[in-house]
């Protein structure tokens, strides 16, 4: 892999500047654990932004079930 593919999966997973410049830092001199941690810290911030974007969705549904199962006003 080259350092511009590097950058770029980087940037496509959400890594801003800093966190990619620590990562690249790690990279460089090999230090295979913290870039292993920054990646699981990353995916783990993901990952619970994602399940708390599930629960508003779970939100809407669960009105949009409440409004259909009413009576019609006339």
């Amino acid at each position: 892999m080259t350092i511009q593919d590097l950058i770029l999966n980087l940037k496509a997973a959400g890594f801003d500047q800093k966190a990619t410049e620590e990562y690249l830092s790690c990279w460089r001199s090999g230090e295979i654990k913290k870039q292993l941690y920054l990646l699981s810290a990353k995916r783990d911030l993901l990952l619970h932004r994602v399940h708390q974007e599930e629960k508003q969705i779970d939100c809407l549904d669960y009105l949009v079930y409440q409004i259909a199962k009413e009576p019609p006003l006339d």
